[in-house]
């Protein structure tokens, strides 16, 4: 108000100094101009108050969107942050009412329409060891280490850490914050290592036992026998020829799972790889009377390592004449299309369904008793799909009881081959 009253008397002084300005005596003229000074300087005082008042207004309107803007971010950062953590992430109130929760979080939690907050941890989950781990959170104890397993839609394990959400001036706890961690590729992990030392140790005790045995046995006095000492010595010999096949095997899959085994492919004839690989194999083959079919087209060309293919086919050809039938029959041809395709066909029983998507796993046998008389290490399969994914191509196999088995090698096609198909 008394900034207004400065500009209307400064507007006063203006009227009554026009007034005497009108009247010719000196004394008036000279009260006119204090007049006019005293007008301007009120007025000059309200602009500038006026203009003062303008910059403040400015000023804090500039201050209020700015504030609001940095909220509107933060928020926005804040939620952008916690959607793209892969960890689930669930806030609870002190009623475990759920307030707060990412995109991981809603994954995780099937029971629930849409997203979960506002609702219940109890019509979440019915998970005792979720609803405890928050329970104890809002007495003020934090929990770590709360392994829960959920099975749908898929089986999954995480590691659930809760801790309390305390207010400063307070020391009762305003809500709860759980993390999910994620660990069911280590469970997996941790399982096929178990299952790999349990599997080594077996196959391992089974030959050492046969050696130690029958080391006892010619120390106790049937050396000198010439009709059981030689006997016993091929048997020693065999357990440790497996033995030391078995160890072999080891440490060539775990050098090919650890990407120490360089594949150097180059474009290499079929053919005659092949052909080797048959004679090198025939005395095998004639033992069982098992005939080996070379039926790859003699200008057959495939782009691979030499040394890693000739592995994979023996080892595929030795698994097609230990499981065959007496007297039957391994084909081995090849296609050429999208990929270069090795097909090994043999003539045997054949494999039941349910062992097919565990045939390329270290040590599965489907029949753990025949693979071991036979020798087999339970090891071969597994090298092939690792050698073959290095090339970066695949294995598969089909297979029907009373039919036999047909296994196929796909890898990529090489330089020939592409300009080939260009043409």
């Amino acid at each position: 108000m008394f900034k207004s009253y400065r500009l209307w008397l400064g507007a006063a002084c203006v009227i009554v100094a026009s007034i005497f300005l009108t009247v010719s005596s000196p004394a008036a003229l000279i009260l006119a101009l204090l007049l006019a000074l005293i007008a301007g300087a009120l007025l000059a005082n309200a602009f500038q108050a006026r203009q003062q008042l303008v910059v403040q207004d400015q000023k804090r309107l500039d201050e209020n969107e700015a504030r609001s803007g940095e909220g509107f971010a933060s928020g926005t950062l804040l939620q952008a942050t916690m959607n793209g953590m892969r960890e689930g992430l669930l806030v609870v109130d002190r009623d475990l009412r759920v307030v707060a929760s990412n995109s991981a979080a809603q994954e995780l939690f099937t029971l629930a329409d849409g997203k979960p907050q506002e609702k219940r941890l109890t019509e979440l989950t019915r998970n005792p060891a979720i609803y405890d781990a928050f329970l104890d959170a809002l007495k003020g104890k934090a929990r770590s280490g709360v392994k829960v397993e959920i099975h749908e839609p898929a089986r999954r394990i995480f590691d659930l850490r809760v801790v309390p959400l305390a207010n400063d001036s307070r020391h009762e706890a305003e809500g709860a914050i759980g993390v999910f961690f994620d660990i069911s590729r280590l469970e997996r992990l941790e399982r096929v290592r178990q299952e790999f030392l349990s599997n080594v140790s077996h196959e391992l005790r089974t030959p050492l036992t046969a050696i130690v045995a029958f080391v006892e046995t010619l120390e106790s006095g049937t050396l000198e026998e010439n009709d059981n000492n030689r006997r016993f010595l091929a048997i020693i010999r065999k357990n440790a020829a497996r033995m030391h096949s078995l160890i072999d095997d080891i440490l060539e899959l775990n050098a090919i799972e650890a990407g120490n085994v360089k594949v150097e492919p180059s474009n290499i004839e079929l053919y005659p790889l092949v052909n080797d690989v048959v004679t090198s194999l025939a005395a095998k083959a004639a033992a069982d009377e098992i005939a080996i079919n070379n039926e790859i087209p003699p200008d057959a060309i495939v782009y691979a390592d030499p040394i890693r293919l000739e592995q994979m086919l023996i080892n595929l050809l030795e698994n097609a004449i230990k499981f065959n039938r007496k007297r039957g029959q391994v084909t081995i041809r090849s296609e050429t299309g999208a990929v270069n395709r090795i097909v090994v066909h043999d003539t045997g029983e054949g494999i039941p369904t349910q062992h097919l998507e565990r045939l390329f796993e270290r040590f599965y046998r489907v029949d753990r008793a025949r693979s071991r008389e036979l020798g087999g290490t339970g090891l071969g399969l597994a090298i092939v799909k690792h050698l073959a994914r290095a090339h970066g191509g695949e294995v598969r196999v089909e297979s029907r009881l009373g039919e036999g088995s047909t296994f196929w090698i796909d890898l990529p096609l090489g330089p020939t081959n592409n300009a080939d198909a260009k043409t």
